[in-house]
């Protein structure tokens, strides 16, 4: 089997003549001890964090870092002047409920990001290949144009799709460009081979948004491939961990990202246990961030990789208590479903505005084996249907919907 093109990358970009588990710990090390030196002599939020530590273990030992602070505290969480700054995500992240936040970027932090969506994106395509790119673009250097880069770097072309598109507008810039691969979420590309039927689409990444169980293997059956899925946040700059050919969990980028799983009470897991996903930011210049509670759920895939990649694989992040999540892998594992908005009754019932040739009892009947009562009302799909979200899907007050 190929070895993961992570570790060519790495390589590279370190000056490493081979990446070993060794090499790598010593590099993530002496990142952190520049890291922490860097925010002692700021003096900004990170100031009463020590100036180094003796071990990576020592990490566990500082304080969390949560999205309340990063909301509150961007101008001390700043490492950088902000002539230094290239890019600014702000806002809340569609379909989230947490706090807004503003998170900064130089050029250098971009680059590397180019280059880590480069190596990951490398596994599933090839030079004079053309990829639909159905992610948000929102600039020189928003998340669609830095894939454009990556997509471009390795000899192949971009097809600009953005979001928000129809479904007919989606299947005639397939036919028009033939794109062998899709790089966006996976429900609308789930949508979209439903709506079309065969295609010139055979390898797919999907990110930007949970990738229900039920939702891959659907795209799996249509594409006749595995899935390459990729994990990401801007706190992160927007690239965390990619699929290699092993499919066998998403490598993390651990040149650049330290990762822990920790429990409800912060206690830190074993490899193989599911907790909440806790990233440092090694070696971002504007804006790092030490243990910072991300709030998905993810767990760390023991042991090694078939590909022999020495980065450790992350296993399907989800968010923290998703019913939406749990309804898209049930509801999707019907073949005639296209997409469907869920909000919540007045009743406490879900209610179901579906598109595709489902019926609705279906639907319903599906949500109660879940423990859901629910409401659908199914119409049939036309070339016009621009999706049911715009971006992350959610639920209507979630939290609020409990099993009947």
């Amino acid at each position: 089997m190929r070895r993961s093109a992570l570790d060519k990358y790495i390589c590279e970009l370190e000056g490493l003549p081979a990446l070993s588990r060794e090499a790598l710990e010593a590099l993530q090390l002496r990142r952190l001890n520049e890291l922490l030196s860097r925010e002692k002599a700021r003096g900004g939020f990170y100031r009463g964090l020590p100036a180094g530590v003796g071990s990576l273990a020592e990490l566990s030992a500082l304080p969390f870092t949560t999205a309340e602070e990063l909301s509150a505290n961007a101008p001390g969480l700043l490492l950088t002047s902000q002539a230094e700054v290239e890019r600014i995500i702000s806002g809340v992240t569609s379909g989230t409920t947490g706090p807004a936040k503003r998170v900064f970027y130089t050029r250098r932090d971009l680059e590397h990001t180019v280059g880590f969506f480069a190596a990951g994106i490398s596994e599933f395509t090839s030079p004079g290949d053309s990829v639909l790119i159905a992610m948000p673009f929102s600039g020189p250097d928003g998340l669609g144009e830095l894939i454009c880069r990556a997509v471009a770097s390795l000899g192949a072309n971009p097809v600009r799709a953005g979001v928000g598109r129809s479904l007919g507008e989606l299947a005639g810039l397939t036919r028009r460009f033939s794109p062998a691969a899709y790089i966006g979420m996976s429900v609308p590309l789930l949508g979209l081979l439903r709506y079309m039927g065969r295609s010139s689409l055979s390898r797919a990444l999907v990110s930007g948004d949970a990738c229900p169980e039920g939702v891959c293997a659907g795209i799996e059956r249509l594409l006749g491939t595995r899935l390459f899925p990729h994990y990401g946040s801007r706190e992160m700059c927007l690239g965390g961990a990619v699929t290699c050919a092993a499919h066998s969990g998403m490598h993390i980028r651990e040149n650049h990202i330290l990762v822990e799983i920790v429990d409800k009470n912060g206690r830190v897991l074993p490899d193989g246990e599911r907790g909440e996903l806790v990233i440092t930011t090694l070696d971002m210049e504007a804006m790092p961030l030490i243990r910072y509670r991300t709030g998905d759920v993810a767990r760390i895939v023991p042991g090694p990789c078939a590909c022999g990649c020495v980065c450790r694989r992350l296993e399907r992040v989800s968010r923290a208590e998703d019913v939406m999540e749990r309804l898209d892998s049930a509801l999707f594992r019907l073949p005639g479903l296209v997409d469907y908005r869920a909000s919540l009754g007045p009743d406490g019932a879900l209610l179901l505005d579906a598109v595709g040739s489902v019926r609705a009892g279906q639907l319903e009947e599906a949500c109660a084996a879940l423990g859901f009562a629910a409401r659908a009302k199914v119409r049939p799909v036309s070339a016009g249907f621009r999706g049911s979200y715009p971006g992350k899907r959610s639920l209507t007050e979630a939290a609020a919907a409990q099993p009947v």
